[in-house]
């Protein structure tokens, strides 16, 4: 893959023939009847108090206050009045929720439904729904109960449905299926059937959850010491009986990835006709349960509706998509008109690209970050790397008399088209993400051919300089090592899935893990990283002419493929682990072992895990041994020579927060195999590229020696390769 688009200037009938093209690809892609299919929608971007006579029923302690409902009580003044209360919020209108078939054999009968009526004889509805809410805990004091998404078979509650019930129950009619009641909560105290205090759960006539997950690993709090307000999206296909949560900080987009799914088969639960709605409650801790936004869409299977409109869906497709077919057509003729025009050097250009950026970083003037680094004085070079070098620099701040630090990255390449194009992609990048883990990008500068990034400055420099730095740095405590790698964990996650373009970030290691004025880890450098399609997995690297990243931290597959994918950054991450743990580089000699997870691998088959605990640790007994074998176990499992046996990033923050046990590891290390006889990303290779993998295949096996066990390396011929860089 060469360089990378220019932005391109595409003019409005270019972008007309864009967004026409993808309307074409939507409905291509939409089930055969999706496009016809009959709906009811309803949307509350707030709540009026006249809502509460006319589409919504109020149900004991809620209310409708200041264009939100309030689930439970909202008031300050008094706190008799928030304890031990319930209540609920209900569409006063009902909705069919399933319908009984006919036998798969009648002419009327659709795919689908043949499909439905051989599993429960039902077609059960689809619906999505999105709202915002806000739990805000009193005072800060410990939150309470928790509110729930519901449906609900009456415009009722049962009585003292209060504290641990949600609203949804009480002691004498949980678990009874004569409920008819189905609910997604979240629940912020725990209750002895609860995982713990900060959880997503799925509840059936009961308000002990079929299917749960805690929302702790994912960056999320329900109630937060600091009122935020969350968007939850929930997605129901009758078709599959599957269920998806997904929640995020108001504002931000939804994410790729669920907190939550599990299957559920609505007609086997619900009445026929059910209500939509919430429900909340309080018991002695308390919070205020506030929903600020809903919208509702509901496949309409009401008595006369057989879930198409009158105008078949062929027909629909055809009106739409031949006109967006012309579209797409002139699109491309304009895309590849543009594509193929020299971009050359014109700094114009470049400057056109910057301010085009989204988030429009801060432009700084160079006059300013010059005078910032003392003329970029070589005493306060933080450090340099293959795309430039870092300085420290001091700006003043907004207030009279105020300081602010920074690191000031400036291009070693800024002569080139190359150099450009380097600024360009981590500007593009970086200047979106937002994350506690990351380092924030402050703003950039280009000035006669001279390109700058400006940084929040990191006091106590990299973990790299904290684990090899010599005795002039302080040892880095047990606590701080974990809560570093948690730190980690969490940007990955973040970048991986979270963020709405999945990151690659190609260059992790220890020397890129930044330390703030508390420890807490931020990752940044990302002169290697990469944006993908949110519909790949891998990016293709050519433009660097070789693998890109560092020696101990390339997982073995990037040597056959050129491409970076999430599995690769999860290698890398894995080498992180051992080495923070361990103390010692991934690529080291230790034992007659030339990769330190090959030693760890033979300590753990020996059952000696923990001699592998940095000495200085050891020495201090400063560790937690439970959690040292934690995180050596995850560092190997990160380090599997086949990429889809890596964990994903979701797992690797729920290992590292304790809530999910250490994942199991082989106590021989598995044979390095290629092609992979699992599923091996393939979306990123360039046309040719799989044909070309499939004649190389190399796998490895170990063979006793003085040292324990040597790798070696046979080929399909049967020749011994000597190559260490496949470890």
């Amino acid at each position: 893959m060469g360089a990378p688009l220019p932005l391109l200037r595409l003019s409005s009938a270019a972008a007309a023939a864009a967004a026409a093209a993808l309307l074409l690809l939507l409905l291509l892609h939409l089930p055969p009847t999706a496009a016809a299919a009959a709906a009811l929608n309803f949307s509350f971007p707030s709540f009026d108090i006249s809502e509460a006579h006319t589409n919504l029923t109020m149900v004991d302690d809620a209310n409708i206050n200041q264009g939100a409902l309030q689930l439970t009580p909202d008031t300050l003044n008094s706190v008799e009045y928030l304890v031990n209360k319930s209540g609920r919020v209900l569409l006063s209108h009902s909705f069919t929720l399933w319908r009984d078939l006919p036998a798969p054999s009648t002419n009327s009968t659709t795919i689908a439904d043949a499909d439905a009526a051989g599993s429960g004889g039902k077609h059960v509805a689809s619906f999505n729904t999105t709202f915002s809410i806000n739990v805000y805990r009193v005072d800060n004091a410990t939150p309470g109960e928790g509110l729930a998404f519901i449906i609900a078979p009456e415009l009722d509650m049962p009585a003292r449905s209060d504290a641990g019930f949600l609203g949804l129950t009480n002691a004498t009619l949980n678990g009874d299926p004569n409920n008819h009641l189905v609910a997604v909560e979240f629940d912020t105290f725990k209750q002895p059937y609860d995982p713990d205090n900060n959880h997503v759960g799925l509840d059936i006539n009961n308000v002990s959850s079929i299917a749960y997950a805690s929302l702790t690993p994912f960056g999320i709090q329900i109630a937060p010491s600091v009122a935020t307000n969350y968007t939850i999206w929930i997605d129901y296909d009758g078709g599959d009986r599957h269920i998806w949560v997904y929640m995020a900080v108001q504002g931000k987009p939804k994410p790729s990835f669920s907190v939550l799914n599990s299957s559920l088969d609505l007609g086997a639960h619900l009445l026929r006709e059910s209500y939509f709605g919430f429900s909340a409650s309080t018991g002695s801790e308390y919070q205020l349960n506030c929903i600020l936004s809903w919208s509702l869409t509901v496949e309409d299977l009401s008595e006369g509706n057989d879930g198409s409109s009158g105008w078949p869906a062929w027909k629909f497709a055809v009106a739409i998509g031949v006109p967006a077919a012309a579209a797409l057509v002139l699109g491309l003729l304009v895309f590849f008109y543009m594509r193929r025009r020299p971009v050359g050097d014109d700094p114009s250009l470049l400057i056109d690209k910057l301010k085009s950026l989204p988030g429009q970083p801060k432009e700084f003037m160079f006059d300013e970050l010059k005078k910032a680094t003392n003329n970029f004085d070589e005493k306060l070079k933080l450090g340099q790397g293959g795309f430039g070098m870092v300085y420290k620099g001091v700006l003043p701040g907004d207030n009279p008399g105020e300081k602010i630090e920074v690191a000031v990255k400036k291009f070693s390449r800024e002569n080139s088209k190359g150099g450009q194009d380097d600024f360009i992609h981590e500007l593009s990048i970086i200047n979106r993400l937002r994350h506690k883990h990351l380092v924030r990008l402050v703003g950039w500068c280009h000035k006669i051919g001279v390109l700058l990034l400006v940084y929040d400055y990191m006091p106590n420099g990299s973990l790299d300089q904290h684990l090899f730095g010599g005795d002039d740095r302080p040892l880095l405590s047990w606590e701080r090592r974990y809560n570093i790698i948690a730190g980690v964990a969490s940007a990955l996650h973040y970048l991986h899935n979270e963020y709405d373009q999945k990151v690659v970030h190609r260059d992790l290691k220890a020397s890129n893990v930044m330390l703030d004025a508390a420890f807490h880890a931020r990752l940044g450098d990302f002169g290697l990283a990469r944006a993908i399609d949110i519909d790949k997995t891998s990016y293709t690297e050519r433009e660097l002419g070789g693998v890109p990243g560092t020696m101990g931290y390339i997982a073995p597959e990037c040597f056959h493929t050129g491409r970076a994918t999430r599995e690769s950054d999860v290698f890398a991450f894995g080498a992180v682990v051992l080495e923070t743990v361990c103390g010692r580089r991934p690529r080291c000699d230790v034992a007659g072992f030339q990769f330190l997870a090959d030693w760890v691998w033979k300590l753990y088959r020996e059952r000696r895990l923990l001699d592998a605990v940095d000495p200085r640790l050891a020495y201090a007994d400063d560790y937690v041994a439970a959690d040292v074998e934690r995180l050596l176990l995850l560092g190997l499992a990160c380090s599997l020579p086949t990429p889809a046996d890596r964990p994903k990033t979701a797992t690797i923050v729920q290992i590292i927060s304790r809530s999910v046990d250490p994942p199991a590891v082989p106590p021989f290390k598995p044979p390095f195999v290629w092609p992979a006889a699992g599923p091996i990303d393939d979306e990123g290779a360039e046309d040719g590229e799989s044909s070309r993998l499939t004649s190389t295949v190399v796998t490895s096996s170990y063979c006793p020696s003085s040292s324990g066990w040597t790798p070696r390396y046979i080929s399909t011929e049967g020749h011994v390769e000597a190559s260490d860089a496949l470890v």
